[in-house]
């Protein structure tokens, strides 16, 4: 039995939009971004609140795994968050023993502790080879504007981008837009050019911006700086579509 413990935010028993087929989705606790929309502050703080659990990876297998007859058309488990990179040894574990059960494995990443130093990449190389899957959050390829949504730079974000396709490894980009935050056509231009020099993204997602986590920020005693943003207009949307090839990735010329 592992002695590595995972902090668990809450877990989805039949997620259908992190990935392929149905999925179990597990949300870890703790994020270092603090993205101006994001719809899951509470899972922000490394230590979490009253909610937030300790699991092995056998505990959390196994809850999953009561759900493996659902997991049609390549379905499985998603580790999201929070931010799964910042628990790299238990999300490591939880991969190679469901690997060890046939299950399909992914990761939904924004990439913030991505880094080429140790100890953290030789673990991370060690996780890709039990990883079928990453949804990769590009927030923004300006990086003022990254650090202005993110409080982060982008450079480390484009790197991992980069040695994933390197390694060939499936990867799903997500841009999530947001009017006069993310949704500029330079940059959504821009964006579709280093798309194009990956050889391993097969899927490319744009997300309008919604305020359904709003409330948690209250709840929470957060400010809510985009409280006069609306979602983007259906003509927006469907410019961000087209400029970033959206949907089963073909656009390469």
């Amino acid at each position: 039995m592992s002695e590595i413990k995972g902090r668990i935010h809450s877990t989805e028993s039949f997620g259908a939009a992190d990935g392929p087929g149905v999925r179990f989705i597990v949300f870890v606790q703790g994020c270092r971004m603090r993205c101006r929309y994001c719809h899951n502050p509470d899972t922000w703080s490394m230590e979490g609140d009253g909610t937030t659990v300790e699991l092995t990876p056998d505990e959390v297998l196994s809850k999953a795994l009561r759900y493996k007859s659902y997991w049609k058309n390549g379905g499985g488990i998603t580790v999201s968050g929070g931010e799964p990179l910042l628990q790299i040894d238990f999300l490591l574990e939880l991969f190679k023993q469901a690997k060890a059960e046939g299950v399909s494995t992914c990761i939904d990443t924004a990439g913030n502790p991505f880094t080429r130093e140790e100890p953290f990449f030789s673990k991370f190389q060690e996780l890709m080879k039990y990883t079928d899957l990453l949804l990769l959050d590009l927030k923004e390829i300006n990086p003022e504007r990254h650090k202005n949504i993110t409080g982060f730079d982008n450079a480390n974000i484009l790197d991992m981008a980069q040695y994933l396709s390197e390694i060939g490894k499936p990867v799903w980009i997500r841009h999530v837009l947001v009017p006069d935050l993310s949704d500029f056509d330079e940059d959504l231009d821009k964006l579709n050019e280093f798309i194009k020099t990956l050889k391993n993204v097969e899927k490319v997602e744009v997300l309008p911006y919604h305020t359904l986590g709003k409330f948690k920020w209250e709840n929470l005693g957060i400010k809510y700086t985009l409280e006069d943003t609306n979602p983007p207009s259906a003509e927006r949307i469907d410019n961000a579509n087209k400029r970033l090839c959206a949907g089963k990735y073909a656009c390469k010329g």
